[in-house]
């Protein structure tokens, strides 16, 4: 028990934590911008691919609370790294020595704290239908008769709204540009790879964030300028 403690507690342990729990979230990521996705295949589809995902019922709580225990455990982590880094350099370097660091490195940790306010924005907008609560009363009748909740309406209606789509849109720049360094960073931090190999893993953490970007922004971007109704 005590050396489990000691493991977490220790700077290698909180970066082992933040390599899984990274992982799980683009994981999740991709899954549900590929399940997003449907909306370009119109209504029927992606009522119905939400009625599967609400029909799961119990078992969609434990992936939803798995993912937000991921998510909290990523956050408190990255914060008890960031005092850990502090307190160990209390006095800043006269030159900054992450001057040939990409910029997605160096924002890490804010960029995180921005996607937790992008988290926390986007279940108010599109699972709990807090923020706009007219776009979650449509109702859509599936192809074998059964009524459900109307999400392709929400999500077009959502994103009809310029400040919506816009603000969609400027967190995916936050995530990708996290995404590109935390994939890269995961494997050197779990050691699976060689150093040899890090040039190769940073140009795919870097394309897979790309794809993030481009899938996540292109039902926004689609809906907004009417190529999608």
């Amino acid at each position: 028990m005590t050396l489990s403690l000691d493991f977490f507690r220790s700077s290698i342990g909180k970066k082992i934590i933040m390599a899984i729990t990274g992982f799980i979230w683009f994981g999740f990521v991709i899954a549900h911008m590929l399940g997003n996705l449907q909306v370009f295949q119109g209504p029927e589809k992606l009522n119905a691919y939400a009625k599967f995902l609400k029909d799961l019922g119990p078992l969609l709580w434990v992936a939803r609370i798995g993912l937000l225990v991921a998510f909290f455990g990523h956050v408190i982590t990255a914060i008890l790294l960031k005092k850990e880094n502090s307190a160990a350099r209390p006095v800043a370097y006269k030159k900054q020595a992450t001057i040939q660091a990409s910029g997605a490195s160096r924002t890490m940790f804010y960029s995180g704290l921005l996607l937790l306010t992008f988290l926390i924005y986007h279940l108010l907008h599109f699972t709990f239908g807090v923020t706009n609560p007219d776009h979650y009363t449509f109702e859509y009748t599936l192809k074998n008769g059964e009524v459900v909740h109307d999400v392709y309406a929400m999500v077009i209606l959502g994103f009809q709204q310029l400040p919506i789509a816009l603000a969609y849109i400027f967190f995916m720049v936050f995530l990708s540009l996290h995404f590109s360094h935390a994939l890269a960073s995961m494997f050197q931090t779990l050691g699976i790879l060689a150093p040899k190999h890090f040039p190769v893993i940073e140009k795919t953490a870097i394309g897979l964030a790309l794809i993030v970007f481009i899938g996540n922004s292109s039902m926004p971007v689609s809906i907004l300028l009417g190529w999608v109704k």
